[in-house]
């Protein structure tokens, strides 16, 4: 299992940049693809990127794609979001997690651990 703690959420105005951070503590961050997603409130929870154990695979949502990039330092045990362009439809709670498997996948059920979430607030 791998403990997992979310940082870097604010509040911000619409075409700012923020980054997010998850720091992981526990077994195997390096061996584990990791992933982002947001819920809004009403909402359900949705994807946002995901990358492999190596860094060599990428996916993004949609709604995402060109604005937010995805990135992890093994050596730090840390996974990032570089969200740039933000728009008020960003605005959610922002969940870091961890997969069971080594290459990046967009299937909630694919990840077996969770972070606290950190808030993100994007005002027009």
């Amino acid at each position: 299992q791998v403990q997992l703690v979310e940082s870097g959420g604010g509040s911000v105005q619409a075409g700012d940049s923020l980054r997010l951070s998850c720091a992981a503590s526990g077994h195997a961050f390096s061996s584990r693809a990791m992933g982002w997603f947001r819920q809004a409130p009403g909402n359900e929870r949705e994807f946002v990127s995901a990358i492999a154990y190596s860094s060599k695979g990428t996916l993004y949502a949609d709604s995402v794609k060109g604005r937010f990039t995805i990135s992890r330092d093994n050596a730090k045990n840390t996974l990032y979001l570089q969200m740039n362009s933000l728009k008020p439809e960003d605005t959610a709670v922002y969940y870091c997690a961890a997969s069971a498997y080594y290459s990046e996948s967009s299937v909630q059920q694919d990840f077996s651990d969770w972070g606290q979430g950190t808030q993100v607030t994007v005002s027009s």
